[in-house]
């Protein structure tokens, strides 16, 4: 670990010489780039600039009392020594946090598809109030939502919704709500009061920009068609949809929510962008994911990963064990409890992981 730190110390001290290089200042991308890397590196190497000036004074204490005569004098140093010591005990487990691998996707706005799954009209009524529930924590947070893309059914409910988060920070809140929703609860159609249960996948994938995932048009088939259900004449009238197939991977997106047909088509785009560059990312983390099972799942869309109970007012996170009964002001949008507990329990299942490899 205190290699690293010295191979970020001795990085940090070069950028600070390039940033202040006229040569470099000229270019621009690259100033910009050393500029945003050397702030990057500001909080670990000043938290290790702090942590050897301490061990400095540790260590002329104990040094100091060894030689000193006079007992007093020689315990308050002593004192003085081990004091140190326990701050650079919590100082390294700070060190060793900030020296976690960072997901580059955290600072991003996110792409999420709820669909319902088994259940029927059920699923697809449970997907839309998981789509209004994340639209509420989004509020709560000052996002924007947007819908890319919808397919509703006639009870109001929701086989697919394609929506847009946008906001700095929202892929770090909502990668943990990948997987399988179960909900348990008496449908409103359910007529001697059974309890059912039923299932609502959900995939956050983080929004790209274009230089992040090259797309060929030559590896694009783009259809028109004319939309089918709500949406009035209009809609059902003009070929206003688009289905875009990427042809090296299959990955067919499509989008009939806006009249006019480029809107469709942007919103189809950005929907694209965000499945190959999540395609891609997880074919290369395979390997790495293997090596981190203990760790909070964020990508296996199979994986059940949370229930609803809504009879008894409690949702269950199968992942952390975590049991909350207030259900009903989780469903509004109160999920921020849910989410910084994931977080922390990937954190420590990283430290672990850390530690052994050490």
């Amino acid at each position: 670990m205190f290699k690293k730190l010295d191979d970020i110390l001795n990085r940090y001290k070069l950028l600070a010489e390039e940033i202040a290089d006229p040569k470099i200042i000229a270019q621009t991308d690259k100033w910009t780039a050393c500029t945003k890397e050397y702030a990057d590196l500001a909080e670990p190497v000043e938290l290790y600039m702090q942590y050897l000036k301490i061990e400095k004074e540790m260590q002329d204490a104990f040094a100091s009392a060894e030689q000193e005569t006079d007992k007093e004098l020689r315990d308050l140093l002593n004192e003085e020594g081990y004091t140190c010591k326990e701050n650079l005990a919590k100082l390294k487990e700070e060190l060793r946090i900030l020296l976690l691998p960072k997901d580059k996707n955290d600072d991003k706005s996110v792409v999420i598809e709820i669909r319902g799954g088994a259940g029927g009209d059920e699923a697809n009524l449970f997907a839309y109030e998981l789509y209004r529930m994340y639209c509420y924590y989004a509020e709560a947070m000052r996002w924007k939502t947007e819908i890319l893309d919808l397919n509703e059914t006639e009870l109001g409910g929701f086989k697919e919704v394609i929506f847009n988060v946008s906001g700095k920070g929202a892929y770090s809140k909502l990668k943990y709500e990948s997987g399988v929703h179960r909900v348990q609860r008496v449908p409103a159609t359910e007529s001697q009061g059974r309890v059912h249960t039923s299932t609502v996948t959900v995939a956050v994938l983080p929004e790209v920009e274009d230089v992040e995932v090259e797309i060929l048009d030559k590896d694009l088939k783009i259809d028109t068609f004319r939309s089918g259900g709500a949406g009035g004449q209009h809609v059902n009238k003009t070929e206003s949809s688009i289905r875009i197939t990427h042809l090296p991977t299959g990955i067919i997106v499509t989008c009939q929510d806006e009249r006019s047909q480029i809107k469709n088509r942007d919103k189809a785009m950005k929907v694209l962008k965000s499945r190959l560059y999540d395609y891609y990312a997880t074919k290369s983390q395979t390997e790495y994911a293997e090596n981190r099972k203990s760790q909070v799942g964020t990508g296996d869309r199979s994986e059940r990963i949370r229930t609803y109970n809504f009879p008894q007012n409690r949702v269950t996170d199968h992942r952390i064990g975590l049991t909350l009964y207030a259900l009903d002001n989780f469903m509004l949008g109160d999920i921020n409890h849910m989410v910084e507990s994931l977080a922390i329990a990937d954190r420590e299942a990283q430290l672990a992981f850390s530690a052994e490899e050490e």
